[in-house]
This record gives structure tokens, C-alpha cells and sequence, in this order.
């Protein structure tokens, strides 16, 4: 804001005595702010080395590896800040070739799975994907 409005009137605004402004200008950085400039380009690094495919865990272990410690609270915060995130795995989708010469089985229920007898007609089902994503067997 000090391109638009003097340093007097602002100081004044915000109630800030101007030496205390100039005194805050020519402070030097804190050792902390450095090291957090100095994660970002570490952190940044490492999220294109393991092609943005890491969390904050697996990254924060990357880091540690490359003798960078730091805590997962501060990675997190400096992804956050630089806008990082990782790439998230796409799910396993089945597909149907049915495009093909193989001979196909006729459909003789034609949907009518109503039977006067028992043991007159026998389906089954074909369940894709992992065990944990089928839902149990009904019985009855």
C-alpha cells in the first residue's frame, strides 16, 4: 500500500509509529523464515523427483532420506502454501470386449427367472473387482 498512500499516513492509520515501520524494513530475515524459504525449494524438489505422486508421510520420509528432518505438520503447511498435491491413483474400471468372433452362449431365460418348479433353471453372476468391494453372498 505504500506505492498509493505516504508511509506517514499509513503509520498513522494502522497506529504504527514510522520508526517502527522503517525498524521492521531493515530487520533481516529470521533464521526460521530462511529455512522455510529453503524447505519450499527442498519440498518442491522432492514432490517432482517422486513425481507428484507422494502424501505429506511418504514425502516427509523421502525428505528424511535426502537428510532434510522436518516435522509432518510443517510439510503439510508448506504444500499447502506452494499449492502441491499429490496425484491421486485412478480406480480400477473393468471393460467389455464385445467386440469379437467368439461364439455367445444363447439367453434361454430371456429375464424370466420365474420358475413353477424348483431346480428348473440355475444363474449365476459374474462380480468383478476386489474382495473387499463385493458385497457377501446372499442366502436364502
Amino acid at each position: 500500500m505504500r506505492q498509493d498512500y505516504p508511509i506517514a499516513v499509513l503509520c498513522r492509520v494502522f497506529e504504527l509509529g514510522a520508526s517502527s515501520y522503517y525498524a521492521w524494513r531493515r530487520r533481516p530475515e529470521s533464521p526460521r523464515a530462511r529455512e522455510n524459504a529453503h524447505l519450499e525449494v527442498e519440498i518442491a524438489a522432492a514432490h517432482e523427483r517422486i513425481r507428484r505422486t507422494y502424501g505429506r508421510e511418504r514425502l516427509q520420509a523421502d525428505l528424511l532420506d535426502h537428510g532434510m528432518p522436518v516435522r509432518l505438520h510443517r510439510v503439510r503447511r508448506i504444500r499447502t502454501k506452494l499449492g502441491l498435491r499429490c496425484k491421486q491413483k485412478r480406480k480400477f474400471r473393468n471393460t467389455t470386449d464385445s467386440n469379437h468372433d467368439l461364439p455367445v452362449v444363447p439367453n434361454l431365460l430371456e429375464r424370466n427367472f420365474d420358475m413353477s418348479t424348483p431346480s428348473q433353471a440355475w444363474v449365476s453372476d459374474i462380480t468383478y473387482g476386489t474382495p473387499s468391494q463385493r458385497s457377501p453372498p446372499v442366502w436364502g
